[in-house]
């Protein structure tokens, strides 16, 4: 069999994945085994991949892949989201950019635009995690806006008002003049920005007096329609029951009294603009003020902003102030930073605005969700830490604002039959509704063209969070065979960024639509950050491209080196060095291949003692660290799981074992040997697939011909069985010996080819398992036992035993005496500071117990080294 001398990840990577695809690997369907579910958190349509889809989707394959490998019958789901806001935004552009203005559009067309487009750019990122290693059922993948997808959410919509859930109501709602339409509270981002704070002059009316009130706004006083002071401020107290003239436009507004004003902020008065503020709003409607919105959709000012109508709200500020200034309305002015409200997705500053809005009460509904996490433990978050962020976002809910000014989405089922605000009924369909409408009013002569429907759409978020449901059809059809097999699913791994919106979300849904929860362990994430700690991003041009860190390093490269920067719910400080560590690990298990099958085997060779107990050893050690892949499995903890298994291969079984077992030059390995290394060398494939499948399917494809039933994939995960703690106790120490003959070799440059006698004094007892281990890898010519020092031999002790290796005639004695006596006074001299520190009573008695202990330990060492280079000196006199 012709093994490539080196490892080329490009073209084996293709030809693995296009393996997997064609013999079905991926694909799930119920049968009698246990299921194993994930959901992909469903990226954007619009999307590309980038470093943190990368770490997310890794960690979902490493699960997926173990699972399958534990003969689970393991499915994960892949799909997108329609992503109103960011798709509708490039929509808009592309239209733009061919002279279409989206305003001239009707719905349908608009919607042919946006359907073309996801046709076109939809699935980029799906097809772009397949070169990642992805094993998804990709016969499954889902968008949010497919139409058994759509149903799901206008019936779930439909079902929640007729549980009088869902209302219309006239809100204070954030406002993205970008997008132009309404998000809700968590997708509001607050910046803390420099402004400044101007101090303006109202003439009150019928006299020479000026009341000053100060405002970050300067531009809104042309909305203002009372001021408002402190019943109890005496400050104001000549003002009460008389009125203000707004500077410019010359409005007369009543002089208000309310202790909702806070007497130490700005001038102790405020001007109050019911349209643009939530708490001017409340003012007005306690006082029955009248409501005057100056800005137009896009934020820029309409008929009341006078000469500024159609100029943007920032324009308008400094050149309001500037017309202020000249006309001897502002006073001064401070600077003042402020927390400023912008949108998650457009990143426009967030305009507070009245409309008409649907929303759904969150009260009652979040209930069975917080007892889920916080009391029963139903669904586990890790790191545990995000219950407290959990608790936080659910104990203090309010109620969620689901419509958006948007025609990309699922459109509400609302239809208007009348001119009043109430004039609608909710149904499925059209259809539906007709029944409904003429039950209502009355008037069996209605028509469906007497009917309109609500022109807005659903928020993304109310499509996604029935996600775990939809797409095993689990709202239309609830008993079905697929969603009573995989729901609810075992993990979800996502980004603690979307705790509140999705994934709580999703834990209400399911717990209204299925009566139980819809996964069992959340892992969080971290954000991946650059080594500068900054957030990667395309601005700051940080972020690498996902596809060409794959063509250089391979995906097992790139996987392992996200792997070993991550920790569980901590950011990960991502290293193109961590890709290049994770090709080269992946070179060096190639490397350990090929040498294994480029031995040549002789069946007629007994099993060296030193080879039989090597294999015995390994598959302890194969065992120990079995148990501890499990443990941090078990937790989450999928970078110590890579990094156990990455010591596993690189120390112990490619420095260690082959070493142990290698034939010597020119020579032949016995069959018993060389069957034993493959079987053990099988098993390390197992553990590593799901971190690196490609290179571990190469391998195992190598090793022997196999069938598709034989595939590395579809292999089973190895069996834990009990093992000999003694056996690796025992090694550890061997290891030491070992290491101390070489250090010895290279000090005293002893050719490895020559031979050396050896003894030890077995003070600690220990067994002669390994001497056949240690004559090998120290070409010794045997291991000798002795009670007394060798003379004439240099010396080292590993825990109390000494071991001699005799120097006659190889050394210069006077110049090994001197070299020797210089470290004795070099290390006298540390062990001087480390007792004197010591004695100190003061740092043994504050200093934290384990740095005493580290200087208890400095001073064992140091005394233990002193013995054994006197007793080295000795031998030389």
């Amino acid at each position: 069999m012709n093994i490539p001398s080196k490892y080329d990840a490009n073209q084996v990577e293709s030809k693995w994945y296009d393996y997997w695809m064609k013999h079905n690997y991926f694909h799930s369907k119920p049968d009698n085994r246990e299921p194993y579910t994930i959901v992909i958190p469903p990226p954007n349509v619009t999307g590309v991949l980038h470093m943190g889809h990368m770490l997310n989707n890794t960690i979902q394959d490493v699960l997926i892949r173990r699972a399958r490998l534990q003969g689970k019958n393991a499915c994960w789901v892949p799909g997108t989201d329609h992503a109103s806001i960011a798709t509708e935004a490039k929509v808009v552009a592309k239209l733009k950019s061919e002279g279409i203005d989206k305003n001239d559009l009707s719905r349908e067309e608009f919607l042919k635009h946006a359907w073309d487009w996801t046709h076109e750019y939809g699935g980029v990122i799906l097809e772009q995690l397949k070169k990642l290693g992805c094993s998804c059922d990709w016969e499954r993948t889902k968008f949010t806006m497919d139409p058994e997808m759509s149903e799901s959410v206008i019936k779930v919509f439909v079902d929640l008002y007729n549980k009088g859930l869902i209302y219309r109501g006239y809100r204070m709602v954030n406002w993205d003049p970008e997008a132009k339409t309404t998000l809700s509270d968590e997708e509001v981002i607050y910046e803390e920005r420099q402004g400044l704070l101007y101090y303006l002059s109202y003439p009150i009316e019928g006299s020479d007096e000026t009341v000053t009130i100060a405002t970050t706004r300067p531009e809104t006083i042309l909305g203002d329609t009372a001021i408002c002071i402190n019943p109890n401020d005496e400050r104001y107290a000549h003002l009460r029951g008389k009125k203000a003239i707004v500077p410019l436009c010359n409005r007369v507004i009543p002089i208000i009294e309310d202790e909702y004003v806070d007497v130490e902020f700005g001038t102790g008065c405020l001007k109050v603009t019911p349209a643009h503020d939530e708490n001017d709003k409340n003012l007005g409607e306690k006082h029955n003020l009248e409501v005057i919105d100056i800005f137009n959709a896009d934020a820029t000012l309409n008929s009341y902003g006078l000469q500024y109508e159609g100029k943007d709200r920032f324009v308008t500020r400094k050149e309001i102030a500037k017309e202020l200034e000249e006309k001897g309305f502002l006073v001064k002015t401070e600077n003042h930073i402020n927390k400023v409200g912008t949108s998650e997705r457009t990143k426009a500053v967030i305009e507070p605005r009245l409309s008409d809005q649907w929303f759904l009460k969150m009260e009652d509904l979040v209930k069975p969700a917080i007892k889920a996490v916080l009391e029963d433990e139903e669904i586990k978050l890790f790191p545990k830490k995000f219950e407290n962020t959990y608790r936080h976002w659910m104990e203090n809910i309010r109620d969620w604002n689901i419509s958006r000014q948007l025609l990309w989405g699922q459109q509400i089922p609302a239809f208007y039959y009348g001119d009043g605000k109430e004039d609608f009924v909710v149904a499925e369909t059209m259809e539906d509704a007709l029944v409904l409408a003429q039950e209502k009013t009355g008037n069996a002569e209605l028509k469906t063209s007497d009917l309109t429907q609500d022109s807005d759409a659903l928020d993304t978020w109310f499509s996604s969070w029935l996600w775990p449901m939809s797409v095993f059809d689990g709202i239309r059809n609830p008993e079905n065979e697929e969603i009573k097999y995989y729901y609810p699913t075992n993990d979800l791994v996502t980004g603690p960024d979307i705790l509140f919106f999705w994934v709580a979300r999703m834990i209400i849904a399911g717990y209204e639509y299925k009566g139980e929860r819809p996964f069992e362990n959340v892992y969080l994430t971290g954000l991946v950050r650059d080594k500068q700690r900054r957030k990667m991003s395309k601005s700051l041009g940080n972020s690498p491209d996902a596809l060409k860190l794959i063509e250089e390093f391979g995906a097992d490269g790139v996987r392992v080196g996200l792997l070993l920067s991550s920790a569980a719910g901590n950011d990960l400080l991502f290293d193109e060095a961590l890709c290049q560590q994770g090709k080269g690990f992946g070179n060096k298990i190639w490397n350990a291949f090929r040498l294994i099958k480029g031995w040549d085997v002789d069946e007629t060779i007994e099993q060296p003692e030193s080879s039989k107990i090597a294999l015995e050893w390994f598959e302890a050690k194969f065992q120990q660290t079995l148990v501890e892949i499990e443990d941090h499995f078990s937790k989450y903890r999928l970078s110590d799981a890579l990094m156990a298994t990455y010591k596993l291969i690189w120390d112990d079984f490619c420095s260690w074992l082959l070493e142990m077992i290698k034939p010597a030059y020119g020579e032949a390995i016995d069959a018993k040997t060389l069957k034993g290394v493959i079987t053990i060398f099988e098993d390390n494939l197992r553990v590593l697939h799901p971190f690196m499948p490609f290179l571990t399917e190469e391998i195992w494809q190598f090793i022997a011909d196999r069938t598709p039933e034989d595939a590395l994939i579809v292999a089973k995960w190895p069996a834990q069985k009990s093992f000999d703690q003694a056996l690796i106790s025992e090694f550890e120490m061997a290891q030491e010996v070992i290491s101390g003959i070489r250090t010895i070799r290279k000090d005293k440059n002893i050719a490895f080819k020559d031979t050396v006698a050896f003894s030890v004094i077995n003070n600690e007892e220990v067994k002669p398992t390994f001497d056949s281990v240690i004559q090998k890898l120290g070409n010794l010519e045997s291991v000798e036992y002795t009670n007394e020092a060798v003379d004439g031999a240099i010396t080292f002790r590993v825990k109390s035993n000494e071991y001699f290796i005799p120097m006659s005639g190889a050394i210069d004695v006077e110049e090994e005496m001197k070299k020797l006596m210089e470290e004795l006074n070099y290390t006298e001299g540390f062990l001087k500071s480390v007792q004197k520190k010591l004695s100190n009573e003061r740092f043994v008695n504050n200093a934290p117990e384990q740095v005493v202990a580290s200087e208890r330990k400095k001073e064992a060492d140091a005394l233990a080294k002193i013995d054994t280079l006197k007793a080295s000196l000795a031998s030389l006199q």
